[in-house]
């Protein structure tokens, strides 16, 4: 194959005469064309509005502007084409040649041309003569400035990079971390808590404990620190990662033509103007014109959607067609090469229209530079620090209202100085300001930072590199999943999965396939099998094996050398596709059904090297595939061992759509497992046959027959004597296919990958809706979306199944009512996949979507998480993704799902944790300073130091560290609406809060009955308090009403690591900080009551667990339709 690349190539560069026109009446024809367009050729140029910079260069030698060359493809535009001049009109205006390229020591253009010198003053279509090619190459010009290549090009058209995405800095990042309002909110209280925490330190003569005021506001800002240094570093890190990855793939090397030479350069050094070439494979950095080559095919399937190959036609071809009015012809009519197309078939060369930014690759990645939204959690988020913020300032206020009225009402009778006065009124200042620094959540943003950091750092070890760090939690409340086909659900590798063989139809794949066939379908059977078949109904299911169905396994073993050989030639000459080496192995070049034959011999046929295949067999003439005859050939001269064998010197091996190779068949091989032979093919063996294809077809199924043909002689002697062709190049394959002989039929698809229906089935547990959304036709998608599960519905019935341009045709209304029934969108466009993800949104869903394809962009940025392809995902759809599925499995969107549920069950977790120490620590503090005749709270400020910060991060840590369950896809996800704290929370928040304030007030109001001193009962409530937060850790491990609160415990050491700390902590705090927390120790008795009360918080959980949460719900709107009343 290297050979005809290179030989393809030499003719695109051959003689250094180029094509001559006649330049007499065809020009006329072709200025007066261009005269006659006016008002037309304006408005296929007419600048977009916003993009007027684009068409106005200063000082631009050129005939064209930027704008106007981006006109060619955004979108493609014949008579964007034919008002810029055409090939001739753009090889002239871009100081370029067809042929030669341009000039490799170009710098400078000194002699502008205009616009009107480019496009009316026209050559004929076709490649500029030899007395124009030297004037046409630009010339050089230094004027003493500094060597510099292209400098007039780079500077009109831009270079082939984009402009450098301006990172942000750590400092940028951290400010932007900042806004978040829970934190602003915990920065005032770290102010205004170290403010009066420094004038109590060394303001005040008299202090109690130690002089430590200023630690908590010093302490919170460390956290805030923490929160937004941990949160700044994982941001940076992960785009940094990202943009070393993309760069990295980014930079390749490509082949272009200068000065009359083929040279590599890299992708970036490409400029406007240049010849570049093309072979199978190559992916397209810019965009251009097509100008010359050999049966140049590409798949736009990323960049447009369209599933179809590509044919391109050149732009001389296409000039002469618009000039001449060929209106039957411009429908086909393509010259157009995309940016971020891929190369399939043929060879051949395009001149640079567009590079960078410029192109239709550079603009999209251009409009995905856009900073998301909040995710559902952080809004969330959000209403909740201002309900914490009203609340707390509300209890501070009451507080301090009260002890004002105290200390008014006390005033007359206080016989303390001035100076003490004004101390004690400080003393209730400080107090009140406590009560809403207590009622501050200090550990929630650290929990929910930690938590998502630990998340995506596991994520990627199970192929999931999150981008975005917050998509992490998005992705647990997502709801719909709007999935490609190709390459996610399954392996986009076309495989052969069964097939017919022979004339006896040895059938062979997978077991589990079943073919429905017409009742009436007569049957090859042994003569000792006499198997009946019910005849009852119109259509009956039976399996392959009615048939001598083997598996794929035993064709090594069941067919004759003979037979295996004989697939091996007609597979390995009959195809346009080639070898090529891949990440250190050998893997086939081509079209997916061609590479899907040539893999299945070399799987269990024991295919060699193709080029040494195609060198063993004498290759006369290749017949490539036409849509039109729906099949492709080849000639082979046959060897003196096969041709003894009969008279047979030639061979044409034929392939294609089974109804046109069977029809012309005559004959067929029987005995392929023993000796074939070749036999006349009877009427019921077609029919056979045909109904065999009939249910290859009902599972979607494509379907390719084999078949051969020989002759004495090539060209053959029938069409020699009719005069129908004269030489071997002339041959139509039609004109040959007659009296062949059936090989046999494969059917061939893109398998369901590994793992997916059972992932599917996850997510129907997980009440989250799997949509399939593909470019493929309806029945194709149907039938993949019946292996996968996804067109099962729970009622056990088959989902809705619709196309694209049915779902596109409703009205807004239509679209919302049907977008959640739908479970598979068939022929789906880009923009119909964006309609379908906000129409979801619209309908409160929480939307997941994958893509791999430039033109998946547009809904992978709509999407509330996106999910790009790692292996075949473009660079577009992966920047405008979220996250990226490093093995392109749909499996490891489940794992996501898991993980997400996980971060939103962790920030849970810790809220139910902490609002309950907020909610018990502000109570006690305010009934205790207003009972107690010092205004002294029974929990001084450096105790709730301890409980609310130091623990509450402890907490954060042990929270944030565990890892998704088994029954995480149990239950439904939540709805964007849903309350961030849930009714069995509140239940759980309430009634522990309950069990700890009967515990602390029970023991300071009737503590005196135990015979306790004061130090010491002060001592015990500040024990069993921070007993009761660390029993009732482990009981915030579940959120639900299930009562095993140890599930995956085993699993989390970081859990009883920290754990463990705080409990060390505070024995220490005990035995070794009596002057720091102003506590004294404790006897036997007290830590039996302290650790006896704390474990009692877990039983509590369990009864709070088994009340019924109706009931609850119920006596909760008895009690409001009272008060209503009242």
């Amino acid at each position: 194959m290297p050979s005809v690349l290179q030989a393809t190539r030499s003719s695109l560069q051959s003689s250094s005469k180029p094509i001559v026109y006649d330049m007499g009446s065809k020009n006329e024809c072709i200025h007066d064309k261009f005269s006659s367009l006016g008002q037309p050729r304006i408005s296929a140029l007419k600048p977009n509005p916003g993009e007027e910079h684009l068409f106005n260069i200063e000082n631009n030698p050129f005939a064209f502007s930027p704008g106007q060359l981006g006109k060619l493809i955004n979108p493609k535009s014949t008579a964007a084409f034919l008002a810029l001049g055409g090939l001739p009109g753009l090889e002239k205006g871009l100081r370029s040649n067809c042929f030669a390229g341009l000039g490799i020591d170009e710098q400078y253009i000194p002699q502008p041309i205009t616009f009107k010198q480019a496009t009316t003053v026209l050559p004929s279509p076709g490649l500029l003569r030899d007395n124009e090619q030297d004037g046409n190459l630009p010339s050089v010009r230094s004027n003493g400035r500094l060597r510099s290549n292209f400098a007039d090009r780079k500077r009109v058209f831009g270079e082939n990079r984009l402009p450098e995405r301006k990172s942000k800095s750590l400092l940028q990042l951290a400010w932007i971390a900042l806004h978040d309002r829970v934190l602003i909110l915990l920065s005032v209280a770290a102010i205004v808590s170290l403010a009066l925490g420094l004038y109590q330190t060394f303001g005040q003569t008299e202090h109690e404990g130690a002089n430590v005021e200023w630690v908590e506001g010093v302490a919170i800002i460390v956290a805030i620190a923490i929160v937004v240094i941990v949160g700044a570093l994982n941001d940076w890190q992960k785009e940094r990662q990202f943009r070393k990855l993309s760069l990295k793939k980014a930079d390749r090397f490509v082949k272009v033509i200068r000065s009359g030479s083929p040279m590599t350069v890299s992708v970036y050094d490409v400029v406007v103007g240049d010849l570049m070439l093309l072979e199978p494979g190559d992916i397209i950095p810019v965009d251009g014109v097509f100008v010359k080559g050999h049966s140049l095919s590409c798949d736009e399937s990323s960049v447009t959607g369209e599933s179809d190959l590509v044919r391109k036609v050149p732009a001389d071809d296409v000039l002469q067609a618009l000039v001449n009015e060929e209106t039957s012809e411009l429908k086909r009519l393509d010259p157009f090469i995309i940016s971020g197309a891929r190369v399939l078939d043929g060879v051949g060369s395009f001149l640079v229209t567009s590079v960078g930014q410029n192109s239709n690759h550079g603009r999209t990645m251009m409009s995905l530079w856009e900073n998301p939204g909040p995710t559902p959690l952080q809004s969330k988020l959000n209403v909740l620090a201002g309900y914490i913020a009203k609340l707390g300032g509300g209890a501070g206020c009451l507080l301090f209202t009260v002890l004002f009225i105290e200390f008014l009402v006390r005033l007359p009778g206080n016989n303390k100085s001035p100076e003490e006065k004004g101390q004690d009124f400080l003393h209730i200042l400080i107090m009140s300001i406590t009560i809403i620094v207590v009622a501050v959540p200090e550990g929630l943003p650290l929990a929910v930072t930690l938590s998502l950091a630990f998340a995506t750092k596991r994520m990627t070890r199970e192929n999931n590199f999150v981008r975005h760090l917050q998509s992490c939690e998005t992705m647990g409340n997502a709801t719909v999943i709007c999935s490609d086909k190709t390459g996610t659900l399954t392996e986009n590798a076309m495989t052969v999965v069964t097939g017919a063989l022979g004339g006896e139809l040895l059938l062979f794949g997978d077991k589990d396939l079943q073919l429905e066939l017409d009742s009436s379908a007569p049957r090859l059977q042994d003569p000792q099998t006499k198997a009946k078949r019910p005849t009852s109904t119109s259509s009956v299911h039976f399996e392959m094996q009615e048939y001598g169905r083997i598996s794929a396994d035993q064709l090594t073993s069941k067919l004759c050398t003979e037979f295996q050989n004989l697939l091996k030639t007609a597979l390995a000459v009959n195809t346009t596709a080639f070898e090529s080496e891949e990440n250190g192995r050998m893997v086939f070049v081509g079209t997916k059904t061609e590479t899907a034959l040539l893999d299945w011999v070399r799987r269990y046929f024991g295919l060699g090297p193709t080029s040494l295949e195609r060198a063993n067999s004498s290759l006369e003439q290749l017949f490539p595939f036409k849509s039109q005859h729906k099949c492709m050939g080849a000639v082979i001269r046959l060897s003196k061992s096969d041709s003894c064998k009969g008279e047979a010197k030639y061979r044409l091996f034929v392939k294609g759509a089974p109804e046109v190779v069977l029809e012309q068949c005559s004959a067929s091989l029987l005995e392929v497992s023993k000796c074939v032979s070749r036999v006349p093919m009877t009427k019921n063996q077609k029919d056979a046959i045909k109904h065999i294809i009939f249910g290859f077809t009902t599972q979607s199924l494509r379907t390719l027959a084999l078949s051969y043909v020989d002759f004495q002689q090539w060209p053959p002697h029938r069409l020699r004597t009719d005069n129908i062709a004269a030489a071997s190049d002339d041959i139509v394959l039609p004109d040959v296919l007659r009296d062949m002989t059936w090989i046999g039929v494969v059917g061939i698809r893109d398998p369901v990958r590994q793992g997916v229906p059972a992932a599917v089935e996850a997510c129907r547990r997980a009440s989250v809706s799997v949509k399939m959304v593909t470019g493929d036709n309806i029945e194709t998608a149907r039938a993949v979306g019946r292996e996968c599960g996804i067109l099962k519905t729970l009622s056990g019935e088959e989902g809705l199944v619709m196309e694209g341009q049915d779902f596109r045709q409703l009205s807004d209304n239509g679209k919302a009512d049907i977008a959640k029934d739908i479970c598979i969108m068939a022929r789906a466009s880009p923009e119909d996949k964006r309609i379908l993800v906000k129409a979801l949104q619209s309908l409160g869903e929480i939307v997941a979507v994958t893509g791999d394809g430039t033109n998946d962009a547009p809904a992978l940025k709509a999407a509330d998480v996106g999910f790009s392809m790692g292996l075949s995902g473009t660079e577009v759809a992966k920047e405008a993704s979220d996250i990226i599925l490093m093995d392109d499995n749909f499996a490891s969107i489940v794992k996501a799902l898991g993980w997400g549920r996980a971060v939103n069950d962790s920030v849970k977790k810790f809220l139910q944790f902490q609002l309950t120490v907020n909610i018990t620590a502000v109570i006690i503090t305010f009934v205790t300073a207003v009972s107690d005749s010092n205004e002294t709270a029974v929990l001084n400020a450096v105790q709730l130091l301890w409980v609310n910060l130091i623990m509450d991060t402890f907490a954060a840590l042990a929270l944030a560290t565990d890892p998704p369950t088994g029954s995480i896809f149990q239950r439904k996800p939540e709805m964007r609406t849903a309350s961030l704290i849930s009714f069995i929370m509140w239940k759980m928040i309430i009634g522990q809060s309950i069990y700890q304030l009967i515990v602390c007030f029970i023991l300071w109001f009737a503590g005196s009955n135990l015979g306790y001193a004061e130090s010491q009962l002060r001592t015990l409530i500040f024990n069993v308090f921070v007993f009761m937060q660390i029993f009732k850790l482990i009981n915030s491990r579940r959120i639900d009403n299930k009562l095993n609160i140890f599930e995956g415990l085993h699993r989390n050491w970081l859990f009883m690591l920290m754990t463990l700390i705080m409990v060390g902590g505070q024995l220490i705090i005990i035995y070794v900080g009596g002057k720091a927390f102003v506590i004294v120790q404790l006897t036997s008795e007290q830590w039996a009551i302290s650790i006896g009360l704390g474990i009692g918080s877990i039983p509590v959980g369990i009864f709070i667990r088994l009340i019924p949460d109706a009931f609850l719900r119920n006596c909760g709107k008895k009690i409001k339709k009272t008060l209503s009343y009242k």
